[in-house]
């Protein structure tokens, strides 16, 4: 019948329209056709440790190799779809604050000029050009320096239920998302899988020495105000972010990544509204999409489309657009 056909000539039509839109916003885009990177194999470095993210290789007693890849991880599983440019982009913004923090705290980067890498390691520079870097090792704290800015998260569940946050009695009346009165300072343990578990500040001094604990409570603080100012003036919301830290020869050192959407909770501050969950840099894409195919969250972790990885892509690359004011490097 005549209206058959108008059904099956919209539904071509909209699947053109849709495939054409990718076409001139992604995938032609050339910062979009970089491979993507979900494996690092470098026979002659020791592997020292694989994260769902980053691939860390041992140089000597006294220097480490982080890799950042493109790997993505989401209720605690690495997906089997890498994201163009994410392991460049981490890396890329840790360096950016690495250079804007530093005048607060050490920190262990000696060098992302893979010129300036060992020999041994500049034979992979096509790999790790944009996103490596060469660090100091550190004898690393055994807790993740959480501070927040806003109530989100595990933070909004937990005052939800007992009006407080880690021990912290918090004001009543308070919205999910809303702005704390002042950041709050909320380390957790470091967990091997799953996620990491919510300490008091009394229970983190019984894992690290008291006044040790309390000056990277205040060293934390102290980051995250500044990085949180600038954030906030170049349109990002940091809502929450975790710091690592390690100890050096030159004292308590910041290392890891740092500020990043995958260790942080980024939000776009145009767009910004207490009372619900916000808009985000980081895999909101990816986890709308696995809730609506209804993954049980159990291995093996899902493929993603196409329109899931690159629209992902490019939430990490406005993130780091906007906080630095630069594109990515090539």
């Amino acid at each position: 019948m005549w209206w058959s056909q108008l059904i099956v000539d919209k539904i071509f039509w909209d699947a053109r329209i849709r495939h054409d839109f990718y076409l001139k916003n992604f995938i032609m885009t050339p910062q979009l056709l970089d491979p993507v990177l979900l494996q690092t194999d470098f026979p002659e470095l020791e592997l020292y440790a694989s994260g769902k993210v980053r691939d860390v290789y041992r140089l000597d007693n006294e220097h480490l190799l982080f890799v950042a890849t493109d790997r993505i991880s989401a209720f605690d599983y690495v997906l089997a779809t890498g994201i163009p440019h994410k392991g460049r982009v981490l890396t890329q913004i840790s360096l950016f604050w690495f250079d804007f923090l530093k005048d607060i705290v050490p920190n262990h980067l000696v060098t992302a000029d893979v010129g300036k890498y060992p020999s041994t390691v500049r034979k992979y520079a096509d790999q790790l050009r944009g996103r490596s870097m060469l660090v100091t090792r550190a004898e690393m704290f055994p807790v993740e320096c959480v501070v927040r800015g806003y109530l989100s998260g595990s933070g909004w569940k937990e005052y939800n239920t007992i009006g407080k946050m880690c021990g912290i009695p918090l004001p009543s009346g308070l919205k999910e998302s809303d702005q704390l009165p002042e950041p709050v300072f909320t380390p957790a343990t470091k967990a091997t899988t799953g996620h990491d578990i919510n300490i008091s500040f009394e229970e983190m001094c019984k894992i690290v020495p008291a006044e040790t604990s309390r000056q990277l409570r205040n060293i934390s603080l102290e980051l995250y105000k500044k990085a949180a100012d600038h954030a906030r003036q170049h349109g990002i919301i940091i809502a929450d972010t975790k710091f690592e830290f390690g100890r050096t020869g030159a004292g308590i050192t910041l290392a890891d990544e740092l500020l990043t959407p995958d260790s942080s909770r980024f939000w776009p501050a145009d767009k910004y509204s207490p009372g619900k969950a916000q808009e985000s840099y980081d895999k909101q894409y990816v986890r709308d999409y696995l809730e609506e195919i209804r993954w049980n969250k159990q291995p093996p972790a899902p493929a993603l489309p196409a329109e899931v990885a690159l629209g992902t892509s490019e939430k990490y690359l406005q993130a780091y657009r906007q906080l630095t004011g630069r594109e990515l490097p090539g």
